[in-house]
């Protein structure tokens, strides 16, 4: 795959494709990472004296130009994280204003684009949008692994009229989760959170086949509670997906893979409700209450099963884990994962926007080897899929002679 190492690119007219969709609350970055991600990238490009634009999404503006968000509040971040003095900022997608931005510019300068989401050609993919987008650049970069796994013009789209290249992120994303996937150390588990089944059961299906231990958590649990006869009162169920469930578990015997399922929650009334709480093992679930977290017992087991393996890969909280007291069980895994990993003794990878809230609630960073940025391509990967944007790079054989 063609990359920064094996393709050279100077002074060029380059549009580079990051993953700007960072928290921002109250008026501030509330996590930097995905910033930080592209700068070894972003430094070697201006080291070759190549006009770079910057093109990201940022939310879900719904194809119109909201001003809540606009991409605009991330420049002084980008200036101080990249170490520029100036950075030029364009808020129109049209010809004229591109044209006149490149030559404005002089080469080793950054311009940053307006959210390409307040264009509805580009979630459509549409080829006439990419091409005329396209025509003023001379090469491609996605260093944006956690938005690969979209169909949109700014991620295969453009792929199709400039010669595209992998960014360093995008390498080093897809590097760390396959050392997981294909080099397997034995034994290993895979812990998967998050609220429905129907988000994550492709990636458990190929995880069945790739790890010895499988524990499931968070609302997700429910349907599997379910599934093995058991009540979960007024608790976030997929109804429809029981025998997607029964079939999972059948096939987790017949792989051998030990799956690890809730034996005491903690429930009640709601998710604002402080006054009603109640620990209870799972078939003494009251059936006016809802599980919002894995009790002690069951914290335990994990923490107990961790000790045990070599290798882990984390996607999902295991309870509500924004309302306490229910992050009580995601911060004790993140707590024994982080005091195992000290003594050399597991490689643990972890991915997904909730996953890296939970890791750093506790304070476990040094706990893993990759915390991947992505979320739905990180989902993907595990699914044994490859994502649409690192296939049209690799399918991609433009080069400089043929603009």
């Amino acid at each position: 795959m063609k990359n920064l190492n094996n393709f050279k690119i100077k002074n060029k007219k380059v549009l580079f494709r990051a993953d700007l969709n960072v928290p921002y609350f109250n008026g501030l970055v509330t996590d930097k990472s995905r910033i930080f991600s592209i700068k070894k990238s972003i430094k070697k490009l201006l080291s070759q004296k190549n006009k770079i634009f910057i093109i990201s999404h940022f939310g879900r503006p719904k194809d119109k130009h909201d001003k809540k968000f606009s991409l605009e509040f991330i420049c002084p971040y980008l200036k101080e994280i990249l170490e520029i003095k100036k950075i030029f900022f364009l808020n129109e997608f049209d010809s004229q204003s591109i044209n006149k931005k490149i030559n404005e510019m002089s080469f080793g300068d950054i311009c940053l684009l307006e959210n390409i989401r307040f264009i509805p050609e580009e979630e459509k993919n549409d080829v006439n949008f990419s091409k005329e987008i396209t025509k003023f650049f001379d090469v491609f970069v996605n260093d944006a692994f956690s938005a690969s796994h979209r169909l949109h013009s700014s991620i295969v789209g453009f792929t199709n009229f400039l010669p595209a290249v992998a960014g360093y992120s995008l390498i080093d994303e897809i590097k760390n989760i396959d050392s997981f996937l294909l080099n397997p150390k034995i034994p290993n588990i895979a812990i998967i959170g998050g609220s429905k089944i129907s988000t994550k059961i492709a990636a458990l299906n190929n995880l069945i086949e790739l790890f010895g231990t499988i524990v499931i958590g968070g609302a997700m649990s429910n349907t599997f509670l379910v599934a093995n006869g058991i009540k979960v009162g007024t608790s976030l169920v997929e109804k429809d997906l029981i025998d997607i469930a029964n079939k999972f578990l059948k096939k987790a015997k017949d792989f051998n893979c030990n799956i690890i399922l809730p034996i005491d929650v903690i429930c009640s009334n709601n998710i604002n409700d402080k006054n009603n709480i109640r620990y209870c093992d799972v078939n003494k679930i009251s059936s006016n209450q809802m599980i919002l977290d894995l009790g002690k017992k069951t914290s335990k087991i994990i923490c107990n099963e961790i000790t045990k393996n070599k290798m882990l890969l984390w996607n999902g909280p295991l309870g509500a884990f924004e309302f306490k007291p229910f992050d009580q069980s995601t911060l004790d895994v993140a707590s024994a994962i982080k005091t195992h990993s000290k003594n050399k003794e597991i490689q643990a990878i972890a991915g997904g926007g909730d996953t890296i809230s939970s890791i750093k609630l506790a304070k476990a960073e040094k706990g893993f080897k990759y915390i991947s940025n992505a979320g739905g391509a990180f989902l993907e990967w595990l699914e044994g899929n490859e994502s649409p944007g690192v296939i049209a790079i690799k399918e991609n054989n433009l080069d400089y002679s043929s603009i």
